[in-house]
């Protein structure tokens, strides 16, 4: 895969998890499975445009995974994408900041497109579902590759099979079959072999499936394109000038609104701050909040008439 494959550059895993109300349409229609490969491969088509204002073709390898870590019936995507992609006069254009919140709207809208067009939920599920707090809908893409070298071992771990034998065990006593899913010994399910050997075969694909697919610059068919053209698959012409992510300042505006101060004026110098990046993984700004002593106690309450 990786001498054959895979784009020498940063690469990002995808992880797209849909919620537990909706797993069943999936569990006894399997063809659905391939569909939100396609919602998957959708959301990221979409959201590369919206952030880029240019339609680009990115590399994309789709795992299709229908196992949790109990051996449970959980269907979800792991998806290794190229950070960027190509465009219509095969420039590759980089693309590194990834916004999670973004890309789940884009993930769920596909979705509940896709059950929509199947007559398998209606818009008054879809609006409770949007309505609650916590809708399952979910999206990680935190793991980054830069070589080649690490992203095969993303790869490798995408596709790995549905249990390990190390951490399977038999109590004959009680002919319960033990299986260890947590990193810790005292993690463990036991049940009946009957249950054990159902919940395996509960994942074993239908005839023809296919788990693993290609889209974009992984495409057989862009990839063979190539080839007829004389071109390099493997090395297209990139663009180091990364387009710039221009983030919202509606927030910015709502600050100023509201407490009748820029939160872009530094207090320091009164110049004009500009914004260099959003964190938003808590354990870097916990981190930061404790090494910088902060509080969250304003150092004057806001002005009168601002406040509810």
């Amino acid at each position: 895969m990786r001498e054959k494959l895979i784009l020498d550059t940063p690469h990002r895993q995808v992880v797209f998890t849909i919620p537990k109300m909706l797993r069943i349409f999936f569990k006894f229609n399997r063809s659905l499975l391939s569909e939100l490969c396609v919602c998957g491969k959708e959301a990221l088509l979409k959201y590369l445009e919206a952030t880029t204002k240019k339609a680009l073709t990115p590399g994309i390898i789709a795992v299709i995974q229908s196992f949790g870590s109990r051996i449970n019936f959980h269907p979800h995507l792991h998806v290794l994408v190229t950070e960027g992609g190509t465009d219509k006069k095969g420039q590759f254009h980089r693309v590194s900041h990834f916004n999670d919140p973004l890309l789940c709207k884009l993930f769920t809208l596909e979705v509940f497109s896709l059950l929509l067009r199947k007559q398998l939920i209606n818009q008054t599920l879809v609006q409770k579902i949007l309505h609650w707090r916590h809708t399952g809908f979910n999206v990680h893409s935190k793991v980054r590759t830069e070589s080649k070298e690490e992203t095969e071992r993303v790869g490798k771990y995408m596709i790995r099979p549905i249990l390990s034998l190390k951490r399977l065990s038999l109590d004959k006593t009680q002919g319960q079959v033990i299986y260890q899913y947590g990193k810790h010994s005292s993690e463990t399910e036991s049940m009946d072999y009957l249950e054990f050997i159902a919940r395996v075969t509960s994942h074993i694909p239908d005839k023809g499936q296919v788990m693993v697919r290609y889209y974009g610059l992984y495409a057989n068919a862009h990839r063979g394109k190539m080839r007829k053209t004389e071109s390099d698959p493997l090395c297209p012409l990139i663009i180091d000038d990364e387009d710039p992510f221009v983030p919202s300042k509606g927030w910015a505006e709502m600050i100023k609104k509201v407490y009748e101060i820029d939160p872009l004026i530094c207090p320091k110098c009164g110049g004009t701050m500009r914004i260099v990046s959003f964190i938003d993984d808590y354990k870097v700004i916990d981190k930061i909040i404790k090494h910088l002593n902060l509080t969250f106690r304003a150092a004057r309450p806001p002005p009168p008439q601002a406040q509810l």
